[in-house]
C-alpha cells in the first residue's frame, strides 16, 4: 500500500531501484524469471478518457461536459492540465496508438497487422512489454486479476493484452472483458450443449470460427480462464443471451468494470472508454454526450471502489485520454483526430488515491509516456522501456 506520506525523493529512489530489478528478470541464460513474490501494493485503475477528447470540453470550467471529473474528483488528486502526446515523427494521434503509449510508455510507429484494405485497422502488436506483463512477471498475480475492459465496437483492441517481447508475451497477458469475449464464450457453451439441427449447427460453428479469427494470438489456446468463464456465466444468468437487455456502448464498460471489481478483484484494471468517437458520424452531440457518459461512468466506478472495504483506501485512479481532437471549426465532420494537428496532441491526466497530492494542479508540460512509468512505480515494478519520467509532482 502506498504510504500517505510518500515523499518525492522516496518516489524517485524507488524508480531507480526498479531498473536493477528489471535487468534481473532476464538475467538467467535460459530466459527464466526469478520466483514471483506476492503483490502487496495498491490496486490501480486506469481509465482511458477515450474516443479522443479535447481539453475544452473536459477540463475547461467554462465548457466542460464532465462536471464530476473536473469539479469533484480532480480536487481529490493531481490534475496535469498540459500533458501531450509528443509531436514527433512516428507518433500517431489514434486510439490504438494512444492506448499502447499509455500501456507501454513508449512511442512506436505501429502498423496494422490485419492489413485492412480501407486503412482503418488498428490491430497493433507491441514489441515492448505492457504494464500487465511487467506486473504479472514480477508478482504472483493470476491473469484474471489484471483486466482490460474493451468496447464491443473496437475488437482490434483485443490485441493489446500482451506484447511480442521475448521475455514477456502470452504467459503474462491480462484478461479482457468485452462483448466479443462474451459472444465467444456463449457460442462455445451453446455448441458444447448441442441440440442444433444441421443448418443451424453449421451457422453457429461458422459464427464461432469467424469470432476466433479476430484474435488468433489468444483464442488458439481455447477457452478463457475458469474465473472469466464463471464471470460470463453469471453475466448470462443476469442479462440473458439476447444482447438486448445489457447496457451498450460505454455504459456497458462501466457495468463490466463495477461487476469485475466485485467478482474478480483485479489488482490492475484498464477501462477503454470510446463513446466520444461516435462524432465521426458527423453530429457534435455524439461527442459531447459521450463525454457526459464517461463522466457518469467514472463516478460509478469511484463509488464502487469506495463502497468496497478492500479497495477503498488502497486504490489509485489514473485517468488519461488516448488522444486529443482537432479544433478546426471548418471541417465538415467536427472534432477529428487523425490529421496530427496541435490540438490532437493535447491531452491531460488526473491521478487520485492514497499518497497523491490533493487539489493539486500541474501546468507544466508533461508527456503521455510518463503514465506507464508512474504506474509501474506505484506498483513496485520497473518499466525501463517507458520513455517519460515519473510524474513526481503528484506525490508531495
Amino acid at each position: 500500500m502506498i504510504d500517505d506520506g510518500l515523499s518525492r525523493r522516496g518516489f524517485i529512489q524507488r524508480s531507480a531501484a526498479g531498473v536493477g530489478a528489471f535487468a534481473a528478470l532476464g538475467a538467467s541464460a535460459s530466459g527464466e524469471s526469478l520466483p514471483r513474490s506476492e503483490y502487496q501494493g495498491p490496486n490501480v485503475v486506469i481509465i482511458r478518457f477515450g474516443g479522443g477528447v479535447r481539453r475544452r470540453e473536459t477540463i475547461d470550467p467554462q465548457h466542460t461536459y464532465a462536471p464530476y471529473f473536473l469539479h469533484e474528483l480532480s480536487k481529490r488528486g493531481t490534475l496535469y492540465t498540459n500533458m501531450e502526446m509528443a509531436n514527433i515523427d512516428g507518433v500517431q494521434t489514434g486510439h490504438g496508438e494512444g492506448t499502447l503509449y499509455i500501456l507501454t510508455g513508449k512511442y512506436n510507429a505501429y502498423t496494422d497487422v490485419s492489413k485492412d484494405p480501407l486503412g482503418f485497422g488498428e490491430r497493433f502488436e507491441s514489441d515492448v512489454p505492457t504494464l500487465f506483463e511487467c506486473l504479472r512477471k514480477k508478482y504472483a498475480i493470476p491473469e484474471h486479476e489484471t483486466l482490460i475492459i474493451n468496447s464491443e465496437d473496437r475488437t482490434d483492441e483485443e490485441f493489446y493484452s500482451f506484447s511480442n517481447h521475448h521475455l514477456f508475451g502470452l504467459e503474462y497477458k491480462s484478461s479482457v472483458l468485452s462483448l466479443y469475449r462474451f459472444k465467444v464464450h456463449l457460442l462455445q457453451e451453446q455448441l458444447a450443449r448441442g441440440g442444433f439441427e444441421d443448418q443451424l449447427l453449421e451457422e453457429k460453428q461458422r459464427e464461432l470460427a469467424n469470432l476466433m479469427e479476430i484474435d488468433k494470438r489468444v483464442t488458439q489456446r481455447g477457452k478463457q480462464s475458469p474465473e472469466i468463464t464463471a464471470f460470463w456465466d453469471r453475466w448470462r444468468s443476469h442479462y440473458g443471451e439476447s444482447g438486448f437487455v445489457n447496457p451498450r456502448g460505454d455504459r456497458l464498460l462501466t457495468k463490466l468494470t463495477v461487476r469485475a471489481i466485485r467478482e474478480l478483484r483485479p489488482k490492475l484494471l484498464m477501462v477503454n472508454y470510446c463513446d466520444p468517437d461516435y462524432v465521426h458520424w458527423g453530429n457534435p452531440s455524439h461527442y459531447t454526450r459521450g463525454i457526459s457518459i464517461i463522466d457518469e461512468g467514472i463516478q460509478r466506478i469511484v463509488d464502487a471502489v469506495e463502497a468496497d472495504e478492500a479497495y477503498r483506501d488502497n486504490t489509485v485512479f489514473v485517468i488519461v485520454p488516448d488522444c486529443g481532437r482537432d479544433n478546426t471549426r471548418l471541417a465538415s465532420v467536427p472534432f477529428q483526430h487523425h490529421f496530427g494537428s496541435k490540438a490532437s496532441h493535447e491531452i491531460f491526466a488526473l491521478i487520485v488515491g492514497p499518497g497523491v497530492a490533493k487539489d493539486n494542479v500541474v501546468d507544466k508540460k508533461v508527456d503521455q509516456t510518463s503514465i506507464a512509468k508512474t504506474v509501474g512505480q506505484l506498483m513496485g515494478m520497473p518499466m525501463v522501456e517507458a520513455e517519460g519520467p515519473v510524474l513526481v509532482d503528484a506525490f508531495s
